[in-house]
């Protein structure tokens, strides 16, 4: 177990090793248990953390906030139009001014092209920890709690359990790619099989896919692309349907930034049979479970028996935000000097 994590950004999960978010993963157990028996754990007392949204967001926001205020500490809820940055602020200006302030700065930002760039800028500068509450590439805390989700379900042996991350239709064109790019290169490291679907024109970013494969070989692992849907409910335990936009292949394709929006809903409206429904549910395997991060699109991405179904655990999934942000923000922020 590596534990010598304070002042370390947490960014992309890859940045991480295996060790590393294995003891993540521990601390978070026990801090859920902790908030289970009502057990104080003020690891972060009177510390400040800096939470900067370029989106909206319910659970990122409202599991972050709690974990500060649970963990003795306080948490800035900011967005652009409350900073200097609405009016040209460098992000490294703002990673030096709030390190002089604070214990630790969280963003997100998912502009596609943008968001990572961003928070690795204000890293760059910041003298603070900068965790990531999402961005272009990567959800990094969305993929651990994920992990820990499966590994309650399923024990902490995941090897050979198959999950299915699949694209799914949904009536919004500028869904990010960093849930399913955070899945397929965390799960393959801890074991699991990865079958990632899509139709051919909502392909991930190369890189991502890459060290997926990378991983997947390094563990000996599976990891492969398909195009069907219903093959990839075959034999699956995990069920993770999940939109996102089409933004690599428009990039790939030369489209003007302009006439993005217009390509992407008509590529979008060709796939709208790409639904999780109990049909398709019938087709993994017998103990299989549903996964979404929310906020799922009823009735486009899954049905709601599906969703509201005895197979889905996404409220789980939801609770455990909480406890594996705790986690890295005590390591992060307070932690072995």
């Amino acid at each position: 177990m590596q534990t010598l994590l304070r002042g370390k950004d947490y960014i992309e999960t890859p940045d991480w090793t295996k060790e590393e978010l294995e003891t993540v993963l521990d601390v978070a157990g026990d801090l859920k248990r902790r908030f289970a028996l009502g057990e104080p754990h003020r690891l972060l007392q009177d510390k400040t953390l800096f939470m900067m949204f370029f989106e909206q967001s319910t659970r990122t926001r409202n599991s972050t906030e709690a974990a500060m205020t649970q963990l003795g500490g306080h948490a800035h809820d900011l967005t652009p139009d409350k900073m200097q940055i609405s009016h040209g602020e460098t992000p490294k200006d703002t990673g030096k001014v709030l390190s002089r302030y604070g214990h630790g700065i969280a963003i997100r930002n998912c502009f596609y092209g943008v968001g990572n760039k961003y928070l690795r800028e204000v890293a760059e500068h910041a003298s603070i920890p900068v965790v990531s509450l999402q961005d272009d590439v990567d959800h990094p805390l969305q993929a651990i709690a994920d992990l820990m989700t499966m590994r309650e379900k399923y024990g902490n042996n995941l090897r050979g359990v198959k999950c299915l991350v699949s694209w799914t239709y949904a009536p919004a064109y500028a869904r990010p790619l960093s849930v399913p790019q955070g899945l397929i290169w965390l799960l393959p490291r801890f074991g699991m099989d990865v079958t990632l679907s899509h139709p051919k024109e909502f392909n991930l970013m190369p890189r991502t896919v890459e060290a997926a494969k990378r991983f997947a070989k390094d563990n000996k692992t599976k990891f492969e692309i398909i195009h069907d849907m219903d093959d990839g409910f075959k034999d699956a335990v995990v069920c993770y349907p999940k939109s996102w936009g089409c933004h690599q292949y428009l990039q790939d394709q030369g489209v003007p930034e302009d006439k993005r929006k217009e390509e992407g809903m008509k590529i979008l409206n060709k796939y709208k049979s790409w639904v999780c429904t109990e049909k398709r549910m019938k087709m993994a395997k017998r103990e299989a479970c549903y996964m979404h991060p929310l906020p799922a699109d009823r009735g486009a991405e899954v049905e709601d028996a599906v969703i509201d179904g005895p197979q889905s655990v996404v409220f789980d999934q939801a609770e455990n935000r909480l406890h594996t942000v705790k986690a890295i923000l005590s390591l992060v922020m307070g932690g072995r000097p």
